[in-house]
């Protein structure tokens, strides 16, 4: 793996994934449908009601985007490094699955967004929850809370084709063999093509360019020595927070 703190999709399709022989061609080979580097990673807030009640927030009538740059990704073979939480406070794991484009879209069709997905995973964006809470009350913007480096972990990338139409996307997260967050794209209050939709009438977005698409409930603090899995149908990573 690259030492690059950006997630190489060459360099990322082949990792500590535990997959069975019926899914091995679920691991995308190195196409050229998809960029070796990453843009910008667009995030979508609140998209599980539970999470939003969990956190005491109103649920949205219309997705709710941020952004982390390409320099907060990691691969999830590197670990988990907080910031230190003495400084900083407790850092926060949200479990999400995770689209990567092919193509380019703007002001894009339904079809035009169904077209574009070139890769699929599953992402941890990290949160310095107690940061982000004095930020949010002082009226202040929160990108110290979201972009941190090593803020988004995403697992290796997978063929966009072996999940159908993104409406039944089960994936869990566990840690220390605890289930965490038990997630389903079916209870998405703006699913997978009509986020896309939404964002490209937002503002474009280029091949390259990574969705992630919300956390279910069950969020919280890491702790250092906790081991993370995630799960994602047949595959499965494992990390560490250091």
């Amino acid at each position: 793996m690259s030492s690059s703190p950006h997630m190489s999709i060459a360099n990322a399709i082949i990792g500590n994934v535990k997959e069975t022989a019926n899914n091995s061609d679920i691991s995308i080979d190195n196409s050229e449908r998809l960029r070796t580097s990453i843009g910008k990673v667009v995030c979508v807030g609140r998209n599980y009601a539970a999470h939003a009640e969990e956190l005491g927030n109103e649920v949205p009538s219309a997705p709710m985007l941020f952004m982390k740059p390409a320099s907060s990704v990691v691969s999830i073979r590197q670990g988990i490094e907080r910031p230190n939480p003495a400084i900083f406070g407790e850092t926060h794991y949200e479990a999400e699955l995770c689209i990567q484009l092919a193509t380019d879209l703007s002001k894009a069709t339904l079809e035009e967004a169904k077209q574009a997905i070139g890769g699929v995973t599953l992402g941890l964006d990290l949160t310095l929850r107690e940061l982000q809470t004095e930020l949010k009350e002082k009226g202040h913007p929160w990108e110290r809370a979201k972009c941190f480096d090593g803020a988004c972990v995403l697992a290796d990338w997978l063929d966009a084709n072996a999940f159908g139409d993104f409406k039944n996307v089960h994936y869990q997260l566990n840690i220390n063999n605890e289930l965490k967050q038990d997630g389903d794209s079916a209870l998405m209050l703006f699913p997978v093509y009509e986020l896309l939709v939404n964002i490209s009438h937002a503002f474009s977005l280029q091949a390259g360019d990574v969705i992630m698409t919300g956390t279910p409930s069950g969020v919280g603090a890491l702790h250092a020595g906790d081991v993370l899995t995630l799960k994602l149908g047949a595959h499965e990573w494992q990390t560490e927070v250091k």
